[in-house]
């Protein structure tokens, strides 16, 4: 898993970090204007925790964030120590691999609701090449609400030999293709399986869409050519949910 950012924001990402690893929270800001019941039951957390935050104003707050949507809430934290390789997870596994690959998504508003889905869907990782993509910084983790926190991200160099080796691992590769004949709800998704989604508008890279194991579309019946990539991660995942028998 990628190191976790320097800053968090938000009540979710905030708060799913004071819940599982307080002691590395380094700084907590709250804004001082803020006593809602919401930011009260924070605060509480907070305190119970052995936290005291500092207070500040929502401009000195939007600085530390880099965003104005830190709902009131900044910290700054120290990175989790990285406890599993991608081999390691995979070994440690007793039931079929569900992994999401991700494949040129660079906007970190998608990272993050990729990151969402996968952990609401129980997926076991996230897998991108480093040179493609977004890595987790302080707005994927504000947008995943938490997930960043939870859900393995592997960012891998080759990206193709990365599928090569789960193929070996005999997890089935399977890429969301426009272009497919056969569709999400044709393929078996109870077994070991990675979906492999590209960017929204460009799609899978040629030679990611080569080593796939085969391609599916999902059916699309109005006027819009595609979905965006959280959309159609959260449409797949859930699909080998309900295969799966909701796990």
């Amino acid at each position: 898993m990628s190191s976790s950012p320097k800053v968090l924001f938000g009540f979710h990402a905030v708060g799913v970090r004071l819940r599982t690893a307080p002691k590395s929270i380094v700084e907590l800001y709250v804004e001082a204007s803020r006593r809602d019941a919401r930011m009260r039951q924070f605060l509480h957390k907070a305190q119970e925790a052995g936290l005291r935050p500092i207070e500040a104003d929502g401009l000195r707050l939007s600085r530390l964030a880099g965003s104005a949507g830190h709902q009131g809430v900044v910290a700054r934290v120290e990175p989790l120590p990285v406890t599993h390789s991608l081999d390691d997870l995979l070994d440690a596994l007793k039931e079929p691999p569900l992994l999401l690959v991700l494949d040129g998504v660079t906007d970190p508003h998608n990272l993050g609701a990729c990151l969402r889905v996968a952990d609401g869907a129980g997926a076991h990782a996230v897998i991108a090449p480093k040179d493609h993509a977004v890595g987790i910084n302080a707005t994927v983790a504000k947008v995943a609400s938490g997930a960043a926190e939870t859900v393995p991200y592997f960012m891998v160099t080759n990206l193709a030999r990365t599928m090569g080796e789960l193929k070996e691992r005999n997890i089935w590769c399977l890429g969301l293709s426009d272009e497919a004949t056969q569709t999400l709800y044709e393929a078996d998704l109870k077994t070991a399986t990675a979906l492999v989604l590209g960017a929204e508008g460009t799609g899978l890279r040629q030679l990611t869409r080569k080593t796939c194991d085969a391609l599916v579309s999902i059916p699309m019946l109005g006027a819009v050519e595609s979905l965006n990539v959280s959309v159609a991660s959260g449409i797949c995942l859930y699909e080998a949910v309900r295969q799966r028998g909701g796990r």
